[in-house]
């Protein structure tokens, strides 16, 4: 019996975790502060970012994307912001707290897969190096995938379907 308790809390071939996205009002607000940059910080912890950081606008559009610089480490940066299409939200999640009868079993927050949301964004800003940012970056052409997704998951109509046969000369009955 003890057995069968185990097996249905943890599978055997993956890890269960859980993502929460209730919002309530203490959720930040992170849109134009979010920044993708092309490098490994080997730190996590508060820090006065934007004492060092200052991107700056340079007044040069490159197919239709305006471009920013900024440096970092002595490194010169190229940017855009990009805002992410309607419907769409970014989300910073961290590890949920446990609580209660998890804690007694033993689980620790750090091998905890559940997770909550602590801000939210609607745009990023992305960096390269010495680059000019453009439409064939891949972090911009990732963005591409969203309204494909949106027309595969669409649900389908009875008339959708009739006006789609009558454009392949198939008669559905």
């Amino acid at each position: 019996m003890n057995r069968e308790k185990e097996s249905s809390e943890i599978p055997q071939n993956g890890i269960i975790g859980s993502i929460d996205l209730k919002s309530d009002e203490s959720i930040v607000d992170l849109t134009d502060k979010i920044h993708q940059l092309p490098c490994c910080i080997k730190y996590n912890g508060p820090c006065s970012v934007s004492h060092y950081f200052k991107p700056k606008q340079t007044g040069v559009d490159v197919e239709g994307l305006s471009v920013e610089e900024a440096c970092f480490r002595g490194r010169k940066l190229q940017g855009t912001k990009i805002t992410l299409p309607q419907g769409y939200s970014g989300f910073v999640l961290g590890k949920k707290k446990i609580a209660g009868k998890r804690k007694s079993e033993g689980v620790s927050e750090e091998n905890s897969n559940h997770w909550e949301m602590r801000a939210s964004f609607q745009s990023i800003d992305y960096w390269n190096h010495d680059d000019v940012p453009s439409q064939s970056d891949a972090f911009y052409r990732c963005l591409h995938w969203l309204p494909a997704a949106n027309a595969l998951h669409k649900p389908v109509s009875a008339s959708d379907l009739t006006h789609a046969s009558t454009l392949f000369g198939v008669k559905i009955d």
